[in-house]
């Protein structure tokens, strides 16, 4: 095996034979460089040489490397981009990746490098042996991996090969020992009916199990007495299929058809008839023989699994385009809050400005309806109190439902305060009792109801606890049975084209399942809809209405305006825009394009500012490790962390004392944030 060296790289075409059949990958832009790794590791393994990192990529699609040997500093890519691309990806994620560097010495370049996914640095010039030795020890790591790897599996090998040979020996000997005794034994103790039955129309039944009672209702002389009876109750949309199943059985030797069945009980049950095609032994006459499974359970299953499937993708989507809506929508209402300021406008343009920033507004609202049914926005759930929710859908909605619907409030005496975002709460609700409105387009009466109830124990859709009951019901057309469970489904409406968006229930359900409650439908067609969102109680009081301070108030406290801060953030216009608005209210502002270079200038001056304000999401180092790095050098560094994303625990292990601010915010809660922190330090 002969090391790989392309012959545009002016380097030797041949190396000694390496005693491994390890593979090394060399990435270094310097071909002085590549030519001395390769004449110290030509026996150590198989010598991969790359100049660039684009090219280093290309390699790892190809082939598995035991270990890479990654220059820092190279022309387009360098080593940390190369390494964090590196380690994205699936097959060369574990490989090991040695940085080689002859300038970035530096604690925080060094930490950029093991973030980055380096498990070693060599220094240039790098000496032979600790080279070697290095290499080496991940070579042979590599060696033994795979030879441990060849060995499992022969070993596997040779263990399926005693099993197969196992089940035929068994197989054979259950096969001598069976008796007509066992056989009916086990026909009357498996909940799946065996069956025997002409191969022509219409297919009447000469035989049926015991457990055809157990499945069905019926007995078994039903079957066998009646010779239309089992294909009279198949029904009406399956019944086609099933004759052409058993029609082609004829042909193919064999059948499986799957249809609904009305049972003794006038319910349908799913069942699957799988079977093959005989000759009896005394008439010669072609049967068919098979066998009856229920797979009623086992259908509705996989339609709960698919379901679930269709709304974590849905909100897996929803959640990734948050994150970067609320990064435009910040930006946007800080550009638009400078404007107002700086700038002298006139009465339309200042209407223009305050109707732009209410559509940008509307844009966050739209944004956090999404995360509703994805079960990611992010909510401030604190005790709510039933009658002011009351007062205020009373006068928000109650004008807005038209001469023809009667709207009732009603209220268990002593109810308790839910544990929910009040803001997401009244969305819900206005939700449920508009979904009510369309239901009635000739007239009829809403109520509105709240009661408490204790649930006992743990159920599939609740836990066991204290909740309060926010009932929405109509006299209404009703809802199917059969469309039912799919009206929370995200984008699903019954309304007509231009008359609905398909998010109202799902928005509901979303925010019912992210407070640990649930939402129940019940509907009769032709009678109304009742809708009811079950919330946990509250263990705290309900809280005082929000304070008057305003913004000028909090500049003025002792102190505030001398805060001096640092702004780490890798979006450039939202950075600038924050930074601008926080210098016109008189804060020391100096910022940082990204977590390495927030580094760089903290370890300069750990005691230069007075708080933090770092984004979370940024390459390399994030916002975390930024606060962290700064509690190292001083651990009473005074911290903000931003988001643009909505799930709060996509911010995992942030400290108690780092809140957390989620884009878009208002100046007034960023301020708000920074003259708290500042004066928790003092």
């Amino acid at each position: 095996m002969r090391t790989r060296i392309p012959k545009s790289y002016g380097l030797p075409s041949s190396a000694p034979v390496p005693t491994s059949g390890a593979r090394i990958l060399a990435v270094d832009d310097d071909d002085r460089n590549l030519t001395a790794i390769c004449e110290v590791l030509g026996d150590t393994g198989e010598i991969v040489c790359a100049k660039s990192g684009e090219e280093a990529l290309r390699w790892l699609l190809k082939e598995e490397f035991a270990v890479i040997l990654l220059d820092v500093l190279m022309p387009g890519m360098d080593g940390y981009e190369t390494a964090a691309l590196i380690r994205q990806r699936e097959q060369s994620r574990r490989t090991p990746i040695i940085f080689l560097t002859a300038i970035n010495k530096e604690q925080a370049h060094m930490l950029r490098g093991y973030d980055a996914g380096a498990v070693d640095f060599v220094f240039k010039p790098f000496d032979p042996f600790i080279l070697r030795s290095k290499v080496r020890v991940f070579v042979d790591l590599f060696d033994k991996t795979q030879e441990i790897q060849r060995r499992a599996a022969a070993e596997q090998n040779l263990l399926q090969a005693a099993l197969d040979a196992n089940a035929e020996k068994l197989e054979a000997e259950r096969s001598l020992r069976r008796s007509e005794q066992r056989q009916e034994a086990i026909l009357r103790s498996l909940p799946i009916c065996f069956h025997a039955r002409s191969a022509t129309p219409p297919y009447a039944a000469h035989f049926v199990s015991a457990a055809a009672e157990r499945l069905t209702g019926f007995p078994t002389e039903r079957f066998t007495s009646d010779p239309e009876f089992g294909l009279s109750r198949v029904h009406p949309e399956d019944l086609p299929a099933v004759k052409q199943a058993l029609v082609s059985t004829l042909e193919r030797g064999s059948y499986a058809t799957e249809f609904r069945w009305l049972c003794a009980d006038d319910t349908y049950r799913v069942f699957l008839d799988e079977g093959v095609i005989a000759r009896d032994s005394e008439s010669g006459e072609p049967e068919l023989y098979g066998t009856l499974t229920d797979i009623t359970e086992r259908r509705q299953l996989e339609e709960r699994l698919m379901h679930s499937q269709r709304l974590d993708a849905i909100g897996k989507l929803t959640g990734g385009l948050a994150h970067d809506f609320n990064n435009l929508l910040a930006a946007i209402l800080s550009g638009l809050g400078l404007i107002g300021r700086r700038a002298k406008l006139g009465d339309d343009a200042t209407r223009i400005l305050e109707m732009t920033r209410r559509s940008a507004t509307q844009g966050a609202d739209l944004v956090n309806r999404m995360l509703a049914f994805s079960r990611r926005q992010q909510l401030r759930p604190a005790a709510v109190s039933i009658d002011a929710l009351a007062d205020t859908l009373k006068g928000l909605i109650a004008p807005v439902l038209g001469g023809l619907i009667e709207f009732e409030w009603s209220a268990d005496t002593e109810v308790w305060a839910p544990h929910a975002d009040a803001a997401q709460l009244e969305l819900a609700v206005m939700n449920l009792i508009f979904n009510a409105r369309d239901a009635m387009p000739s007239g009829g009466k809403i109520l509105v109801k709240a009661r408490n109830e204790v649930v006992e124990k743990d159920t599939d859709d609740i836990s066991a606890g204290d909740y309060v009951v926010i009932a929405v019901s109509d006299s209404g057309s009703g809802i199917p049975p059969e469309i039912l469970s799919k009206v929370i489904e995200p984008f699903f409406t019954t309304k007509s084209v231009g008359k609905g968006t398909g998010l109202g229930l799902s928005t509901v359900y979303g925010f019912a399942r992210q407070s640990r409650g649930m939402l129940k439908l019940d509907s009769v067609v032709d009678q109304g809809t009742s809708a009811e969102l079950w919330l946990p109680r509250s263990e705290e009081p309900v809280p005082s209405g929000p304070s008057a301070e305003d913004v000028q108030d909090l500049l003025e406290t002792d102190g505030a305006r001398s805060l001096s801060i640092l702004l780490v953030d890798d979006s450039a216009n939202l950075r600038e825009l924050t930074a601008r608005s926080l210098s016109d209210r008189g804060f020391s502002v100096t910022t940082a394009g990204g977590g390495v270079e927030a580094l760089a200038i903290i370890e300069s001056d750990p005691h230069k500012f007075d708080v933090i304000v770092t984004d979370f999401a940024m390459p390399a180092v994030t916002g975390l490790d930024v606060v962290r790095f700064a509690r190292k050098l001083r651990s009473d560094c005074p911290a903000i962390i931003i988001t643009g994303y909505a799930d709060a625990a996509a911010v995992d292990g942030r400290p108690e004392d780092v809140p957390l601010l989620v884009k878009p915010f208002s100046e007034t809660e960023l301020i708000q944030r920074i003259v708290a922190a500042g004066k928790s330090e003092a």
